[in-house]
């Protein structure tokens, strides 16, 4: 969610030296929706060539968006530990969206980065990294990120989507569960399904195993 693509440095160093990347960055200090930080990817995204777009967490819904145009030369979608409606409902997506402007007022505490986004046993110098990336966006931003987060609804985009699509489920998340897959699954049963052990923020806990699962996937459709 902090969108800076810092966090995405070791996954990339692990890819196959003949993928070619580009990394999709967000403003730290601009509140922007879904629709308007969709014209990032959109710049983003080669006019010439083929590529595969992957996507992780709260960039997964506008990757769907992004991916429902199906331009010509895009060839598979990739979404990590992805959802196409909010993950959380009920009373706890009400709670979420009341208290997000209070929620990044503070820097984010270690236990919480391992409990719901690196895991128990997370090395210091990821918590670190984390801990950098989120500090780097203003509270109000991360704010209006998380309330984009709960009332996005990305479900018809998903069904107009024509590539491959790939979905790699972190095995012990504890922020987007199963569901999240079921839904997208009852959208396009189509949909590869790879999972791996690990947290929620599978390509930064795991980047040389994630980035095998994407690299084998992009290879077979570039």
């Amino acid at each position: 969610m902090d969108g800076t693509g810092s966090l995405f440095k070791d996954f990339i160093a692990a890819l196959p030296n003949g993928l070619e990347t580009v990394t999709v960055r967000y403003p730290p200090d601009e509140s922007l929706s879904y629709p308007e930080l969709e014209n990032f990817v959109r710049a983003a995204c080669p006019i010439s060539g083929p590529f595969v777009l992957l996507a992780e967490s709260f960039s997964t819904p506008l990757a769907i968006r992004y991916a429902a145009s199906n331009p010509g030369n895009f060839e598979g979608l990739v979404l990590c530990a992805g959802f196409a409606t909010s993950p959380v409902s009920g009373w706890r997506r009400f709670l979420g969206s009341l208290l997000a402007p209070l929620m990044f007022r503070a820097p984010l505490p270690d236990l919480a980065a391992k409990l719901w986004l690196v895991g128990p046993d997370a090395s210091p110098s990821l918590l670190a990294a984390v801990r950098s990336a989120v500090s780097s966006v203003q509270s109000r931003v991360l704010a209006a990120r998380l309330r984009a987060v709960l009332r996005c609804d990305v479900r018809a985009e998903l069904g107009r989507v024509a590539v491959p699509v790939l979905y790699i489920q972190a095995q012990q998340d504890r922020l987007v569960s199963a569901s999240c897959l079921e839904e997208l699954r009852r959208i396009k049963p189509q949909i590869a399904v790879t999972v791996l052990e690990g947290p929620h923020l599978l390509l930064q806990r795991e980047p040389r195993r994630a980035a095998e699962v994407v690299a084998g996937f992009a290879q077979h459709l570039l």
